[in-house]
Formats: C-alpha cells, sequence, structure tokens
C-alpha cells in the first residue's frame, strides 16, 4: 500500500470520527462517570472486540448479504436499541448509594466488557461501513491481507484513543457530578443510554457507522 494512499485513509478515518459522540462514545462517557476511566477500559476493549470480528465479517462479504437483507439488518438494529434503552432504564431507575460516582468496583470488569461488545456488535452499520471503507484504500495488484489488517489495526488503534478520549471526558464530568447526589448520577447516565438508543434507532438503511 503507497504511503499516499495510507494517509489518505488515516485522514478519512479522522474526518468519520469528528462528530458527536456516537453509541459506543455514549457508553463509554457513562461508565467512566459512574466507575472511573481506568475501570472502563475494559468497555472500550469489548467495543474493539466487536469491531475487530466485524471487520472480518465485512472482508468475508458479509456486508453485503447483511446490507441486502432488510429484515435481518432491521432486527439487529432493533436489538441493539431496545438493549441500550433497557440499560438506561436500569440506570434511571435504581437508587443511587452514596459515594457511587467512580465507585470503581461496582460493576465486574466482564459485564463493562459485555455492555462493549454487545453495544457495539448490535450496530449492523458497522459491517457495511467496514465492507463499504476498505476497498476503497485497497490495492487489487497487491496481496489484499496484509493491506486490510493494516487498515483494521489502523482504525482500531484511532477508534480506541477516541473512546478513551470520550472516556476520560466522562471522568472529568464526574468530578463535577460528585457534588450533587439524589440520583443525579445514575439520571445523567441513564440519559446518556436513552440517548445513544434514540441515535441508533434514528440512522436509516445506508452504509454507516
Amino acid at each position: 500500500m503507497p504511503l499516499e494512499t495510507y494517509l489518505i485513509y488515516l485522514m478519512a478515518v479522522g474526518v468519520f470520527f469528528a462528530t458527536p459522540p456516537d453509541t459506543s462514545q455514549l457508553l463509554i462517557i457513562s461508565n467512566s462517570i459512574r466507575h472511573g476511566l481506568r475501570r472502563s477500559l475494559w468497555t472500550v476493549l469489548g467495543d474493539l472486540s466487536a469491531n475487530t470480528l466485524q471487520m472480518t465479517a465485512a472482508a468475508f462479504g458479509l456486508a453485503a448479504i447483511i446490507a441486502s437483507s432488510a429484515t435481518a439488518f432491521a432486527w439487529i438494529k432493533w436489538i441493539g436499541v431496545a438493549y441500550l434503552a433497557w440499560i438506561g432504564l436500569q440506570l434511571m431507575l435504581s437508587p443511587e448509594k452514596e459515594g457511587e460516582v467512580n465507585a470503581s468496583a461496582s460493576a465486574s470488569r466482564l459485564r463493562l466488557y459485555r455492555q462493549g461488545f454487545f453495544t457495539s456488535m448490535a450496530n449492523p452499520f458497522a459491517v457495511v461501513f467496514f465492507g463499504a471503507l476498505f476497498p476503497q484504500f485497497i490495492d487489487p495488484a497487491a496481496p489484499v491481507l496484509p493491506q486490510l489488517v493494516i487498515l483494521g489495526a489502523t482504525y482500531i488503534i484511532v477508534d480506541g484513543t477516541i473512546l478513551v478520549i470520550w472516556g476520560w471526558v466522562g471522568l472529568r464530568a464526574a468530578s463535577a457530578l460528585q457534588r450533587f447526589s439524589g440520583g443525579l448520577v445514575n439520571r445523567v447516565c441513564g440519559t446518556l443510554m436513552i440517548a445513544a438508543a434514540v441515535l441508533l434507532a434514528s440512522k436509516d438503511m445506508s452504509p454507516q457507522k
């Protein structure tokens, strides 16, 4: 892969992330507020694991199958919407314990990983997005697998960095919320999850994240 092609790809990925937070980013903000950034890195790991599987699916041509099957596409999408809304409602309705902000031991690593993984996997737009993005930067005259590894690894690094930055934003928000009580933290985090569900529900069938 020529260096100029890679730099254009890197710029394209950067522009893609220069948007308001999406579903996974809202999740990491919420988890960082409640559990701290360090523990919420398990959420980031879950998200990136799902992305890796989605890239693999795209590489095997499953992106076209998902994009062409409106029923499967809709089912994946609405399961994701329901999952995010369920997390949000749980948070909004659960009583807030004293010192819960940044209570790093209040959720298991597996639970945080699972939230990140399923939130990302429940987004059918990701596979279609990767299936549309990668071919634009692959040289068919060169071995394809090394190019896919480079493109995929680059995306994972950029995505992971962006998620950690949003997690830091959540950590800063937690510092401000420490002055409040009466369930405000859970309401804020629950609202973020409901917003993520609405964001996913509002997406149409076009290939996007």
